[in-house]
This record gives C-alpha cells, sequence and structure tokens, in this order.
C-alpha cells in the first residue's frame, strides 16, 4: 500500500535552504538516496532537510538534520532560527527551546518581523572537542595549508566547533580563492576526522567580516550559520574584531555576539517560500501553496 503524502514547508536563511518536515506525530524516515533527489537543482532544491521530532529533553521539539548529501550532521544555526520562529508562531510564545544532537538552543524573537535570535551555545576549541585529528595547542591557528609550500594559497586557519568542526582561513579578499575546488579537498583533510566546514574570512573593521564557506555534505553555500558564528568568535580570540560583529555572506548580513558567558548569539532573518507534498514511494513532489506564512 502506498504510503499517504508527506507534506512539507520549504524555507530559508539568507539563501541558506531547508525542506521541513513534522514528524512530531508521523514518523518521516526518506533514505539518502530520497534526500539526494529532493536536494538536488531541479528538484525541491535544498541545502538541508529537517525533521521535527519529539523532544526527549523536554523541549519545544527536537530538530534532525540530514545535508543535501543525505548524512546526519549536529547543528544548522540558519535552519534553527527558521525552526524557531515556526514553533513561536504555533504557540504564540515569544521564546523557544529547540534539541539538537550538538545540545539544547535557545532562541528568542526580537521584535523585528520575520528575524530570529538564537543562543548557539558556547563554542569549543580543544582540538579533541573540534575534533582534530592530532594535537594542537593553540587552535587560533594550526598548522594546514593548500598549494606550494613556499607560497601557499592559503595558510594556518583557526579551528573552531560550533555543533560542527570548522575552519576558517583570513584572507585579504574572499573572493579571489576558488572555493569550489579547494573547499571540497580541505573538507576530506585527514586532520579532520569528521570532515570539517570550510571557510574564507575577511576582517573589513572593528565589527564587521566577510565571508564565503564550502559546508561539509552541501558545497558552497550563500550562508552557514555555524560558519558565522565560528568565523566570529574566532576573530575574537585573534582580537581581530570586538565581541559583537555583522558577519555578510553571499546571502546577507548576521549579527554575531559573544557574550560574556561565553555564549554566541546569532540573529538574523527568515523566509517561507512554500508548501508541499512528496509522495513517498516516489519522490514526486508538488506545490501546494506559495509563500506559506
Amino acid at each position: 500500500m502506498a504510503g499517504a503524502p508527506l507534506r512539507f514547508r520549504k524555507m530559508n536563511g539568507l539563501g541558506n535552504t531547508f525542506a521541513v518536515f513534522d514528524a512530531r506525530k508521523e514518523p518521516v524516515v526518506l533514505s539518502p538516496a530520497a534526500i539526494r533527489a529532493l536536494g538536488a537543482e531541479g528538484a525541491i532544491g535544498f541545502d538541508q532537510m529537517i525533521t521535527l521530532e519529539p523532544s526527549s529533553a523536554g523541549a519545544d521539539v527536537f530538530m534532525r538534520i540530514h545535508n543535501k548529501d543525505g548524512g546526519e550532521v549536529d547543528a544548522c544555526g540558519n535552519a534553527t532560527r527558521c525552526i524557531a520562529w515556526l514553533l513561536m508562531g504555533e504557540s504564540g510564545r515569544a521564546s523557544a527551546e529547540i534539541e539538537t544532537n550538538a545540545g539544547l538552543l535557545h532562541a528568542f524573537d526580537t521584535g523585528v518581523a520575520e528575524t530570529v535570535a538564537v543562543d548557539m551555545g558556547e563554542p569549543r576549541f580543544g582540538w579533541r572537542e573540534i575534533p582534530l585529528s592530532q594535537p594542537f595547542e593553540d587552535t587560533r591557528a594550526i598548522d594546514l595549508s593548500f598549494g606550494p609550500v613556499d607560497a601557499p594559497v592559503l595558510s594556518s586557519p583557526s579551528a573552531v566547533s560550533i555543533g560542527n568542526p570548522h575552519a576558517i582561513f583570513w584572507v585579504d579578499d574572499v573572493d579571489a580563492v576558488d572555493l569550489a575546488r579547494i573547499g571540497p579537498i580541505l573538507e576530506h583533510h585527514p586532520l579532520f576526522p569528521e570532515r570539517a566546514n570550510i571557510s574564507l574570512a575577511h576582517v573589513t573593521a572593528r565589527d564587521a567580516i566577510t565571508l564565503r564557506t564550502w559546508e561539509r555534505g552541501v558545497g558552497l553555500t550563500r550562508a552557514c550559520g555555524t560558519a558565522a558564528c565560528a568565523a566570529a568568535v574566532a576573530a575574537m580570540r585573534k582580537d581581530l574584531t570586538g565581541r559583537e560583529v555583522t558577519v555578510t555572506l553571499p546571502g546577507g548580513p548576521l549579527r554575531i555576539q559573544w557574550r560574556d558567558d561565553n555564549h554566541v548569539i546569532m540573529t538574523g532573518p527568515i523566509e517561507s517560500e512554500f508548501e508541499g507534498t512528496i509522495d513517498p514511494a516516489t519522490v514526486a513532489w508538488s506545490v501546494t501553496e506559495k509563500g506559506a506564512a
């Protein structure tokens, strides 16, 4: 017997796109092959598939995250803002609590339409916590380079975990390096046992960073919320910026604050694009409502 159609909502945060499924009452299971097919250009097209499930920790929801390659990951900052916006709309409250594999995340209504702030928790800098495959006493600049030994294209990135591993290379021009070519090579570097998100960052002022990111399991992305947080705290650790910065990604700006209590607050917009259904047997899909609120 064919299964009932699966309902989904297409959302994005600064162009970082998601297909969101509500599995709080009935499980939603799609194979990695189905996720890849649905996430591809010409299909629904998304960077991550988000599944909302009952929380075992007393939060409003558990958010399960699969990258478009079908692999599961622990954190996604832009998706967290989108899901928080949905939950606050359902409850009428000005806050939401979301359980993830990376821990509990608290989100808040900013008072600005379709703009959400999320407490992304505490960054992790220890080499085992990121994780890296070998010890580094100081992860503000690790021994990693790409290109000729005497003239590397990239070198000495900062490493940090914001729920997932990031390497941030400091450059003078984020568009001067072919990140589409270099990103997948560095993502799979032996130094990163769980792979890594690879970013190019240019500090343009004490409160401003320009960023491009190759996201593991996704590719070049218009925005990566955890990469924005990672670049911000890495810049702050190197005393390149103050404790609050605007990180501008290809999709737009995010405001990142690293508070005195060691928590990172990310603030930015969300957009709900449309709702649709998927046939679980054939993964055929259709749009049922445009611009769903």
